[in-house]
């Protein structure tokens, strides 16, 4: 009986099927495998990340040109133009005096049409302005224009009237026997404007607009008119 239970025992030890062993190979192609995903993944998100900074990169470049551009042609504060359009006598006034300081006294009332040409896309806003009148270099009249705007690519124009007293400077004048047939004065303005113009709050500029003009006046007893304006208009 030992023999048959030592025989019997040692059989069924044969017949015990044996545990599979993984092959060491697979296992390494396995970790392989897993260690390539890995940085697959990584490499899609960098080349994402990559793609998103070159479209924004190239975004921002073309969103810079097209203002660089702009600013450059439409946003760019260009000059407006002053221009005196006409210049007329509304009244004069001739009174020989009998005062030997002041022998003739000569005041005119003068309407000047005065025109600002706005070049720019945005509107050029400008505050109270003035024209001075002067004779042999001492002052005769100032005229005071109110503030006001002009519109975008478009032209305003100002009128203004003003009072020449030449009388202030009568002591210097040999007229008198002059005016029995025609005398010229020669008198001088200058109109300052200043304004600003800003595009979109962003493109700002402070603009004085300055006008100079000779205003030639022929003067007699039968007639009184303007025959000569000549200006120089600047800009700063």
């Amino acid at each position: 009986m030992g023999v048959a239970s030592a025989e019997l025992m040692e059989k069924k030890e044969q017949t015990k099927p044996i545990a599979a062993v993984s092959s060491p190979s697979a296992d390494a192609t396995d970790d392989a495998a897993a260690i390539g995903r890995l940085p697959a993944r990584r490499l899609r998100k960098r080349r994402f990340a990559l793609f998103c900074f070159l479209c924004c990169a190239a975004s921002a470049i073309t969103v810079g040109v097209v203002v660089l551009v702009l600013s450059f042609t439409l946003f760019k504060v260009k000059d407006p133009t002053l221009t005196m359009n006409s210049l007329t006598i509304e009244r004069i006034d001739l009174d020989f005096g009998t005062d030997r300081s002041r022998p003739l006294s000569i005041n005119a009332t003068l309407d000047a049409d005065i025109s600002i040409e706005n070049p720019n896309m945005a509107s050029f806003r400008f505050g109270n302005s003035t024209t001075d009148f002067y004779y042999s270099g001492e002052t005769v009249g100032v005229a005071y224009a109110p503030f006001g705007k002009v519109p975008a690519h478009r032209t305003a124009r100002l009128g203004v009237r003003v009072d020449v007293l030449v009388d202030r400077v009568a002591t210097q004048l040999n007229l008198t026997m002059g005016l029995l047939t025609a005398s010229q004065l020669r008198l001088r303005s200058y109109t300052d404007i200043r304004g600003r113009v800003s595009v979109l709050g962003v493109y700002k500029r402070d603009i004085e607009l300055m006008l100079n003009c000779s205003i030639t006046m022929e003067v007699s007893i039968a007639e009184q008119q303007i025959t000569g304006t000549d200006c120089l208009a600047a800009v700063k």
